[in-house]
């Protein structure tokens, strides 16, 4: 390679991996030697030398059944993917197996296995958070971290889309408003809830009716039913994902409750489960493509060098209206 291409195998060497310290005439040299030869480096070779693996992981702390069923994260698994389409990165998918200790994962991502992170779906327990905010490992979280310092993350204003949904409910007319949280040990699950408990007490509403949910649908139909066992007299429920406010319907239909006749329901993130519920939900968009382009893009910056602040990127939610509120 270096003689086809009339420069030392140093050079040659850095052109191939990367560029560094390397002139223009030198690097085009070595591009057309490679196009001509049609050579592939060996990239077990070329690891040892460049100390990089060439892939990042997007570590989805979560069982590998909620892949294929929650429509939040089959979306960012497609965007992740499809952001490295046009770079030479291969994508790693890390996710829970049963029985797995605490911890596991973030010893897996230090060990030098890939070259950066994304994480989502994380847990406060995942201990993914002081791992990566005390490493030398780029990572880029899809969700506010409990502990954000020394952490790159992108969301949407979770509190603010609790709000609107709530709020939503409240100009209805409804005064009994119910809600199924996300599960408590996710930001997500945390910053919903925190919306609709303020718009609901700003509002001089009770908010005593509340039910930790889990984001399947199972655990919406569950919720709602232990909701309607304590408080019989609820006339409304903020679920804080879609797939929680199906199971919501579920259960209302199954006590011969109309929506929203008897109970108004409104949930979280417009990702296709709205759509297709009778009615049709009442929910609040989540820029799921968004974010994880962002994300996606902030990691290749961090990858290759660029300064890139440590600012969080917070995108807006709107208000989908439907038939379900």
């Amino acid at each position: 390679m270096a003689r086809a291409a009339g420069v030392s195998r140093s050079t040659a060497s850095r052109a191939i991996n990367g560029g560094l310290r390397v002139s223009p005439e030198a690097q085009a040299a070595v591009d057309d030697a490679v196009a001509r030869l049609g050579y592939s480096p060996n990239r077990a070779a070329r690891s040892l030398v460049t100390r990089r693996t060439d892939s990042i992981a997007l570590v989805v702390p979560e069982p590998d059944g909620r892949i294929l069923t929650d429509p939040f994260l089959a979306a960012t698994l497609r965007g992740v993917s499809a952001g490295l389409a046009t770079t030479d990165l291969q994508l790693v998918l890390l996710v829970a197996r049963p029985g797995e200790h605490p911890g596991q994962m973030a010893r897996y991502l230090g060990s030098g296995h890939v070259d950066g992170v994304i994480v989502a779906s994380h847990h406060r327990d995942d201990r993914l958070e002081p791992e990566l905010a005390g490493g030398s490992l780029p990572a880029v979280f899809v969700g506010r971290p409990f502990a954000d310092e020394g952490l790159r993350w992108v969301d949407v204003d979770n509190v603010g889309g609790g709000r609107l949904a709530t709020r939503r409910l409240i100009d209805r007319g409804c005064r009994r408003i119910a809600t199924i949280t996300g599960p408590l040990d996710m930001t997500a699950g945390v910053d919903r809830f925190t919306g609709w408990r303020a718009e609901m007490r700003e509002s001089g509403l009770p908010d005593d009716a509340v039910v930790e949910g889990d984001f399947t649908v199972i655990g919406g139909t569950e919720a709602t039913q232990r909701l309607l066992d304590e408080h019989p007299d609820v006339d409304a429920i903020f679920a804080a994902s879609d797939l929680m406010a199906e199971g919501a319907l579920h259960a209302l239909a199954a006590r011969g409750l109309s929506v929203p006749g008897d109970v108004a329901v409104t949930g979280f993130d417009d990702l296709g489960i709205a759509a297709s519920t009778t009615p049709r939900l009442t929910t609040v968009r989540n820029p799921v493509v968004q974010m994880v382009n962002a994300a996606t893009s902030t990691l290749l910056a961090l990858l290759t060098g660029e300064p890139v602040p440590m600012d969080p990127q917070v995108f807006e939610v709107e208000l989908i209206e439907g038939a379900s509120a």
